[in-house]
């Protein structure tokens, strides 16, 4: 396999994971899946992370993501 063809496929899996999450937090049905709406909360999010509330932003989202990875069900692949 040629070398683009893998990071292709890597690039792939990392946006399929990404979108994943958001499918997992159930955000996908909380907006009536209207990607408007999606969009807007993932800039917004961007924005914090480009404020002086960087910092404090970060913790508690990685906190709470930590968190929620750690308490749910494992997967049996």
């Amino acid at each position: 396999m040629r070398t683009w063809q893998v990071e292709r496929r890597k690039r792939t899996r990392h946006l399929i994971e990404l979108g994943g999450l958001v499918v997992k937090t159930g955000i996908v049905e909380l907006t009536n899946d209207d990607r408007a709406m999606i969009y807007g909360a993932l800039i917004w999010i961007a924005a914090k992370l480009q404020s002086r509330e960087r910092e404090h932003a970060r913790e508690i989202w990685s906190t709470t993501g930590r968190e929620a990875f750690i308490s749910e069900p494992k997967r049996n692949d």
